[in-house]
């Protein structure tokens, strides 16, 4: 889907690395003397290069973040104390790859800081991110914060599962199974995480079991199944349509197509990611190119002043770090954003979203708001196929521009057009366009059943005006 610190070109990636750099040497600048001889984390601590194929897995490792209050300070920092597997168990190479992600990893799992204190009760939740390798490929991380069983006040802790799989109801549900051995003993989760590393991750719309041994309660038998609709699975619209009215989806929609700078505010962690991800989801089958943080740590706050185009989720709590940047489009401030988009469109996606249900599973919603914001793009660009000119012996065809443009209907839409043909995104996938043609996709299919109804309803305004004749 989306990448994490990820830029569309060098330049705003070097900035974003010189930036994260200096904030690390702030935020490090005090460690101990024990720690003096580990790589300081700099900007490649966001970059895995792990070059291993573990799409068949459900992840590639467990740990559990916990916060240790430094001596003297009164403060928290955050400190991996279990993994699974254990570093030690992979080679030389991968264990220094692996070294550097899992300094990225305390960041993200408590992106507040160290100003932490001692709580009595604490509601968990659950969140997720992204790393990005250097090849561009992407590793998921999840990550579930609760506070451990025991008596008095103690910090939350955090369990952070990494894995090539974008599928955050699967996981939140691996989750929930982690949690509850957790309460019985730390023990109890390593037979169980080892269980799910041995299965086979499901195809889409199947189902794996996993046994699992429990203490009084005997072997349980857990299913996990994964969604039909696999380009779907790590995005539930439930978060991002209760904190937005349809209005304002449709105007955060509208900055998103013309890749603005945007910030999602909100207290919670779970709520700040899965709004996030829903929102780059709208974009189907175009995908966001530019940096995209589903929730900024504190360490790295300046990055709001990042010139380049950005998704960001940051906590309400750092909002006055971020007011001053007055062209930014944080959620409440609107701009042009409801003339973007062409009017007779605008109307299409409101009626389109307002058929969703209040008791509808996450699957159908998923189906109503995809299906609206998929039909907008197809009834807006769907014509793209007619103006590419393919050249013989399987070169790479050329998009006709101009023709295009021209070409798009009703003619209320040709200035949003214009606007979006400018994008990254729009550029990246013509490019996969221009390339030999291969088997047509998901997008390619509803154009053509557009295509199709549209014929229909000219022959039947045909034969109507026959029989009036």
């Amino acid at each position: 889907m989306s990448n994490e610190l990820d830029a569309g070109d060098h330049g705003p990636m070097k900035l974003l690395t010189t930036m994260f750099s200096s904030l690390q040497e702030k935020f490090h600048r005090d460690r101990s003397d024990r720690d003096s001889t580990l790589p300081r984390p700099t900007a490649p601590a966001l970059v895995v290069t792990s070059a291993r194929d573990q799409s068949h897995l459900f992840f590639e490792y467990l740990v559990v973040v916990s916060l240790r209050k430094k001596r003297g300070e009164g403060m928290y920092e955050p400190q991996i104390t279990y993994q699974f597997p254990k570093l030690a168990n992979m080679r030389c190479s991968q264990r220094a790859e692996e070294e550097k992600s899992l300094k990225a990893i305390l960041l993200f799992c408590f992106p507040e800081g160290v100003n932490w204190a001692p709580l009595t009760e604490y509601a968990s939740e659950t969140f997720s991110f992204v790393l990005t390798e250097v090849d561009g490929s992407r590793r998921n991380g999840y990550c579930r914060r609760l506070l451990p069983s025991g008596k008095g006040a103690r910090p939350p802790e955090a369990y952070c599962i990494i894995s090539q799989v974008a599928c955050f109801g699967l996981f939140s549900k691996i989750f929930d199974e982690v949690e509850k051995r957790r309460q019985i003993s730390m023990a109890m989760i390593y037979p169980f995480m080892q269980s799910l590393r041995e299965a086979p991750f499901p195809a889409p719309g199947n189902t794996v079991k996993i046994k699992s041994f429990i203490p009084e309660s005997g072997t349980e038998v857990i299913s996990l199944t994964r969604p039909l609709d696999s380009w779907l699975e790590h995005v539930d619209f439930r978060t991002l349509f209760r904190c937005l009215t349809d209005e304002e989806v449709l105007l955060v929609f509208a900055s998103t197509v013309l890749e603005r700078r945007i910030i999602f505010m909100a207290d919670e962690l779970s709520t700040l990611s899965q709004v996030l991800h829903a929102v780059a989801a709208l974009l189907y089958p175009f995908t966001w190119q530019h940096t995209f943080i589903s929730i900024v740590p504190s360490v790295l706050i300046d990055v709001v002043m990042a010139p380049t185009p950005y998704l960001l989720g940051v906590q309400k709590n750092k909002l006055d770090d971020v007011i001053d940047q007055s062209d930014v489009s944080v959620y409440g401030r609107i701009g042009d954003e409801s003339t973007i988009l062409p009017e007779k469109q605008q109307q299409e996606l409101l009626q389109a979203l307002c058929c969703r249900k209040d008791n509808s599973t996450s699957e159908e919603l998923n189906k109503v708001v995809s299906d609206a914001f998929l039909s907008f793009f197809v009834k807006t660009v769907g014509h793209f196929p007619s103006h590419v000119k393919r050249r013989s012996g399987g070169e790479p065809g050329v998009f006709q521009i101009k023709s295009f443009c021209k070409a798009s209907e009703p003619k209320g839409s040709r200035q949003f057009v214009k606007r979006f043909i400018q994008t990254q995104m729009f550029d990246l996938f013509i490019q996969e366009v221009e390339r030999p043609p291969t088997q047509e996709g998901f997008f390619h299919q509803k154009i053509a059943e557009y295509q199709q109804s549209k014929k229909k309803e000219k022959a039947k305004r045909g034969w109507v005006r026959g029989l009036v004749v």
